[in-house]
């Protein structure tokens, strides 16, 4: 699995670390195991995460359920759980807020057909999201509005240049992972926006990485989580993420779609 993908897509850039320390002579489950084990990495409970087969996780118990209160990750052999492990390793205070909001939504509610709305946020945030770190000025809000407003050349054209210096998105969710290994143009990221300092840009790709875990985990931490925090970005879109992005790209609306107008009520 570790050889089927290509990890030069810039798309893998926020992974690529945990990838490039696996070895191709173990299941990466093992290999996840021992990264995270070298880390140090706990639940919200102090338990060690470790990262288990699917089949250890009990019948009538939820996923989320089991992570919380063992530690154990269930990990099939497939994509999808491949990328999860690796968001693991990348952003482990994420996840681990992640799952206490999940756990504890499930000891509240319970297991039903209805995830809930903080459930179904997390679930969401923990699939397909990206971050869109954004630096904290006029420019870098103008670029935001943007987005919100679904100006998709003005963003992705007209400032085009803000993305690298003054703009960088980081991949989370593991499902929108496992989508890009296939890539194509209607793939789309419920993206959260963080504003950071002139030092988040100083830093190196690690030290941004460890920033950007330890900010968003303490925001999930103090806020909470809904969908109403999202703004869709196309992966294809993010300039220097694929070839010919030109005017012509961006006018395809079939994925780059205006804004729906408010109902008037």
């Amino acid at each position: 699995m570790l050889d089927t993908v290509d990890w030069s897509r810039p798309w893998y850039e926020s992974v690529r670390g945990a990838a490039g320390r696996l070895s191709a002579e173990a299941h990466f489950r093992d290999e996840f195991c021992k990264q995270a084990a070298a880390l140090g990495l706990r639940n919200h409970l102090g338990l060690p995460i470790s990262f288990v087969p699917q089949e250890d996780l009990p019948d009538g118990t939820a996923y989320e359920e089991h992570i919380g209160v063992t530690g154990c990750v269930p990990t099939r052999d497939n994509f999808h759980d491949f990328f999860n492990g690796l968001v693991w390793l990348t952003f482990p205070r994420i996840k681990v807020q992640l799952n206490a909001l999940q756990a504890a939504q499930i000891a509240l509610d319970g297991v039903g057909k209805s995830r809930g709305p903080a459930r179904d946020a997390a679930t969401i945030f923990d699939e397909n999201a990206a971050l869109l770190v954004v630096r904290d000025y006029a420019d870098g809000h103008a670029l935001v509005d943007a987005l919100r407003g679904h100006r998709w050349q003005e963003a992705f054209l007209t400032r085009r240049a803000s993305f690298g210096p003054d703009a960088q998105v980081w991949l989370f969710g593991h499902a929108l992972m496992e989508k890009l290994v296939a890539p194509r143009k209607a793939i789309t990221a419920h993206t959260r926006v963080v504003l950071a300092g002139d030092d988040f840009f100083a830093k190196d790709h690690e030290g941004r990485r460890a920033w950007l875990d330890a900010t968003v985990a303490q925001q999930l931490a103090e806020e909470g989580l809904s969908t109403a925090g999202f703004t869709p970005i196309q992966a294809l879109g993010v300039p220097g993420w694929w070839p010919e992005q030109d005017e012509a790209f961006y006018a395809d609306a079939t994925v780059f779609r205006p804004k729906r107008e408010a109902a008037v009520k």
